[in-house]
């Protein structure tokens, strides 16, 4: 059961990154690259022409891609490595976003085993659905996504409410959606609503972003959107690859 449970959340994974890194690419890059050239420009950014979006550098330059200083965003000015623009970028973000798949897979997988839910494609997407209302929607209702060059709160304080969220809202999901009593149903409503009352870190920087609203807010909702295709694919694939597996064991068992 364990090398059953092990190879559909590989599958599964693979899957998932695979559509969301493609969808990265052509959605949410170009986006990044438009604000890189205000943030690295400054000032005169306002002045500089625009990159072209669907130029082949916007579609390799992956989402996601700018790295998080202590105190907001560091896109740049300190000595720690990261990877080249082009094809290597692409490649650690789809390296990571494979990682980060495998394992929202092995978390679907054991969500679903504590459950006793037999692992099916419908089945899996409800659990999905539900991974991406708690990892996902209900973070960026107070951290919404955030291009290179907005400010933003310090890194160890966005991580903690994050997290702490994150959990309040699987705790509330469960209450409300397996117990389904009216004292769990009340106390999950409070856990998913506690982290937004007691508020997300907001950032210190007074310096207006260079970033345009509506691009900010483009990027913020194209990410939201390749994170549900994100969770809905890993909770089908794992369902499939489930009964996949299943089926050939017990081929294999039969011969």
């Amino acid at each position: 059961m364990i090398i059953r449970l092990l190879s559909a959340a590989l599958v599964a994974g693979f899957l998932a990154s695979v559509v969301a890194t493609g969808l990265q690419l052509t959605l949410t890059s170009p986006l990044i690259l438009q604000a890189e050239t205000f943030e690295g420009e400054g000032a005169h950014a306002a002045l500089a022409p625009p990159r072209d979006e669907t130029s082949f550098a916007a579609l390799i330059v992956p989402a996601h891609a700018h790295a998080h200083g202590e105190g907001g965003h560091d896109h740049g000015t300190t000595n720690a490595w990261q990877p080249a623009p082009g094809l290597q970028r692409m490649a650690f973000t789809g390296l990571a976003t494979l990682v980060g798949g495998v394992g929202y897979a092995l978390l679907l997988a054991a969500v679903m085993l504590a459950l006793r839910r037999e692992p099916t494609p419908q089945g899996g997407l409800v659990v999905g659905i539900a991974g991406f209302l708690a990892v996902v929607l209900a973070p960026a209702i107070g951290l919404p996504p955030e291009l290179p060059g907005m400010g933003a709160a310090p890194l160890v304080l966005r991580q903690s409410w994050w997290l702490m969220t994150v959990v309040a809202t699987g705790l509330g999901l469960y209450l409300i959606a397996v117990r389904r009593v009216p004292l769990t149903i009340l106390g999950g409503l409070v856990l998913i609503v506690a982290p937004h009352l007691a508020g997300a870190p907001q950032s210190i920087d007074t310096v207006s972003s260079q970033v345009p609203p509506a691009t900010a807010a483009q990027f913020a909702a194209r990410a939201l959107a390749i994170g549900f295709v994100f969770w809905a694919v890993i909770g089908l694939a794992y369902g499939w690859a489930w009964g996949l597996f299943g089926r050939e064991a017990g081929a294999r068992a039969n011969a």
